[in-house]
């Protein structure tokens, strides 16, 4: 597989990019990675690390074209490829594409990954590797452009498929990008379950998390909660109730009280700032893992009510995912955890419903959906 991996600048890459490698040999294959960046700079040996995007436009584009040159003609040949690379550039001289129509098409990618992280750690690492003043809200509207940008020029080649994949927040997502290299014909599954009115439910959030990581064992997993902004505008609202200028955050978790080793100190204005643009991606992104997966299998835990008396965990987000899955043709699942049965709204509109995750994953195996033994990649 031929597989063309961009990216917003901030999302440090090269590290995940390896580990896929190193991920790959341990299943016995090889993938051989080309930087595009790393390849320019090779090219321009008077450019400082880090000021490359400082240069005119016409220098760019001409160290960029000997780069993809090398890559087209040493890539010929290989079985696996992944090129890692930008669909756009927003710095000093605006707006502007980090790729030509030409040598796309001659690199001839099958798969277009455009891979995404939570916005305060790439906000935290363009500061931290770069010379350059930019907010929360320019690192969220590049981020939409970077996905729109990669989907578009997945479109203009002939049979090649487009995902939007996160780097993963608390398990890396490196197994995830090797089956998409590799192992392409493992089915795709959306994984859906409550999530932000779950947080301070321990004993729910263990159970949610086991039913990720076997969906995750088994399939090509789309998680919904690699990216989970939607916690951090959640904290920042509370920490300006509190008065509170600052909020300091993980780069791995939100969990606990005290601030990580390690933690991204993110002013709280900004991050009420991008409050819609929080909303609104997370509306359109994991619509649009669902339509990049074959199915999807939503987990409805049972929850403590008023009264004792236990209530149904469906949130309206994952009754929209389940609609929009079943008018795009998608094959739902639904793993029903309650004692209260299901409302014709569920029953109606799943393929199957199930009692438990184990049972759901004995129904997967016996139609055949997991791969064979030496195609899982563990």
């Amino acid at each position: 597989m031929r597989v063309l991996v961009t990216g917003q600048i901030g999302m440090d890459k090269k590290p995940y990019l390896q580990k896929v490698v190193e991920f790959a040999g341990q299943q016995g294959e090889q993938i051989d990675v080309y930087h595009i960046g790393d390849l320019m700079y090779a090219e321009a040996r008077d450019v400082r690390p880090g000021t490359i995007l400082n240069l005119p436009i016409s220098r760019l584009d001409s160290l960029r074209r000997a780069a993809f040159k090398d890559v087209i003609t040493h890539s010929r040949d290989t079985k696996n490829v992944i090129l890692n690379t930008h669909a756009t550039f927003r710095w000093r001289h605006g707006l502007f594409a980090a790729f030509d129509w030409d040598q796309i098409a001659a690199f001839r990618p099958d798969v277009c990954v455009c891979l995404v992280d939570n916005i305060e750690v790439v906000h935290h690492r363009v500061h931290k590797d770069y010379e350059i003043d930019a907010t929360l809200k320019d690192c969220m509207v590049w981020r939409e452009e970077e996905i729109l940008a990669t989907e578009l020029l997945a479109k203009s080649i002939p049979g090649c498929q487009f995902y939007i994949l996160s780097r993963g927040r608390h398990v890396s997502t490196t197994g995830t990008m090797f089956r998409l290299a590799c192992r392409p014909q493992m089915r795709k599954v959306y994984p859906s379950f409550p999530m932000s009115h779950v947080v301070d439910m321990p004993e729910v959030l263990a159970e949610i998390d086991a039913f990720r990581a076997k969906l995750a064992e088994h399939f090509i997993a789309f998680d919904p909660g690699d990216v989970d902004e939607k916690l951090l505008l959640e904290r920042a609202i509370a920490a300006a109730r509190e008065g509170k200028e600052f909020l300091d955050v993980s780069p791995h978790s939100f969990g606990g009280s005290k601030a990580a080793s390690g933690a991204i100190r993110v002013r709280v204005r900004e991050v009420l700032d991008i409050a819609g643009d929080i909303d609104g991606q997370i509306y359109m992104r994991d619509f649009k893992l669902i339509d990049q997966s074959d199915m999807i299998v939503s987990l409805v835990p049972e929850l403590p009510g008023v009264g004792g008396k236990d209530i149904p965990g469906l949130s309206s987000g994952v009754e929209r995912e389940l609609q929009h899955a079943w008018e795009h043709t998608k094959e739902v699942y639904v793993v029903w955890k309650p004692k209260k049965h299901p409302s014709p709204f569920i029953t109606e509109t799943a393929t199957k419903v199930f009692k438990s995750v184990e049972e759901s994953l004995a129904y997967f195996e016996a139609k055949g959906m997991f791969p064979a033994k030496n195609l899982f990649g563990h």
